[in-house]
Formats: C-alpha cells, sequence, structure tokens
C-alpha cells in the first residue's frame, strides 16, 4: 500500500469520527427538545386539574352566596310576619317563607355535593402534581446526562481536530484537494478497498488496468466509475 494511501485512509478514518460527531452533536438539542415535552402532558394535566379546583371552588362560593342571600330574606319575610295583623298577608309571607326555606335546603344540599365533588378535584390535583414531579426528576436526570455527553463528545472532537490536523501534514498537499473534494461528495468515503475486481465504494467492476494498477500500488489510482481512491487491504 503506498504510503500516502496509508496516510489518506488514517486521516480518513478521523474525518468520518469527525462526521459521525458533528451529526450526534447536531442530535442533541433535539434530544433536549424531546426530554423537555416529556414535561408538556404533565404540565397540562396539572393547569387541568389546577382549573377544575378553582372551578369548583368558584360554584360553592356562589353557592354559599345563593344561600346567604336566601337566609336573610327568611329573616326579613319573618320580621314582616311579625309585624303584619293581617291574616291574608301573613299566609302569604308565610308561603314565601316556606319557599325561601326549600331552596335554601336544596342549595345547602347541592354544596355538600360540590364539596365532595371537590375532594375528589383536589385529590386529582395533587396525583397529576405528584406526577409532574416524577417525571420532572426524570427529565432533570435526562438532561443532565445529554449535558453530560455534550461536554465529553465537544472533548472529543477537539483532540480529534487536532489529532486530525498534525495527520493532514503527513499527506503531500497535492493529494489533499482531491481528498477533501471526494470526502464532500462521497459522503465521507474518499478511499475505498477493491475486492474482486470492483471499487469497495459504487461496487463497479473495475477495468484490468485499473486493478493491475491498485494491485501494483505504484501510485495513485482511482476508480474510473466514482472516481475514489482505490487500494488493496494488507
Amino acid at each position: 500500500m503506498l504510503a500516502e494511501v496509508r496516510a489518506l485512509l488514517i486521516l480518513q478514518d478521523r474525518d468520518r469520527r469527525l462526521l459521525a460527531l458533528a451529526k450526534d452533536l447536531e442530535k442533541l438539542p433535539q434530544d433536549e427538545a424531546r426530554a423537555k415535552t416529556k414535561l408538556a402532558g404533565n404540565e397540562a394535566a396539572v393547569k387541568k386539574a389546577h382549573d377544575a379546583v378553582l372551578e369548583c371552588e368558584l360554584r360553592l362560593k356562589r353557592l354559599e352566596l345563593d344561600v346567604g342571600t336566601r337566609r336573610t330574606t327568611i329573616q326579613r319575610l319573618k320580621i314582616q310576619q311579625f309585624e303584619t295583623r293581617k291574616n291574608e298577608e301573613y299566609q302569604a309571607l308565610a308561603h314565601e317563607v316556606t319557599r325561601y326555606e326549600k331552596d335554601a335546603d336544596d342549595l345547602e344540599t347541592r354544596e355538600l355535593e360540590i364539596m365532595e365533588e371537590m375532594d375528589t378535584l383536589r385529590a386529582a390535583h395533587k396525583a397529576a402534581e405528584a406526577a409532574l414531579a416524577h417525571t420532572r426528576t426524570l427529565v432533570d436526570e435526562d438532561l443532565a446526562s445529554i449535558t453530560t455527553r455534550h461536554a465529553r463528545m465537544e472533548a472529543e472532537r477537539a483532540e480529534l481536530t487536532a489529532e486530525r490536523e498534525q495527520l493532514a501534514t503527513q499527506v503531500p498537499e497535492a493529494i489533499l484537494p482531491l481528498y477533501h473534494r471526494l470526502m464532500k461528495s462521497k459522503g465521507g468515503v474518499a478511499v475505498s478497498p477493491m475486492h474482486e475486481g470492483k471499487c469497495g465504494g459504487c461496487h463497479m467492476k473495475l477495468i484490468a488496468s485499473t486493478v493491475v494498477a491498485v494491485q501494483t500500488a505504484k501510485e495513485i489510482t482511482r476508480c474510473e466509475d466514482c472516481g475514489r481512491i482505490l487500494y488493496v487491504e494488507d
């Protein structure tokens, strides 16, 4: 194997590792977003449960006001009863008192029902908050792991970049532009092995003269189809 090809292979290995790292680093924000999205459902459930409790409390407060209004009216009607001297008016007031008392009793019964409903809603709210706390713990762990991975990959990328720059100096400058073009256009594989007379990159059959040139390893030889630099594995 030509020394230049061997140097290119080592350089290609570092470049491919750098490409893989770059892709993994690009995915980290998506992983972070997915982790945070896990909270959305639980947060929505907590808000819904909280709103339900508030709405129930509001209904209860309105009922309490309605009951209070009716009890006040009952007291006023009883005072009027006490003050009136007309039997007909007394009976009419008594009828009103009975009607308002029934309304008040019905409302108080409804109050009890709403209080029971509120107990259920508060329990649901508490359960939703517990679920959110549990999910938040898991998400925090995920985010911490992502942060650790990010730091590790950045350190690895810095190390590989420094190593890659050193390795690039070992490759003849005349070959580097071709190598860079091929890396960009051939999916990160500029140098490919030859197997059974075929290019390991595009898998096309090579002409006899190309096969011989690769086997003799006297000069840089390229696949006549895809243009990749070819070599025979040791």
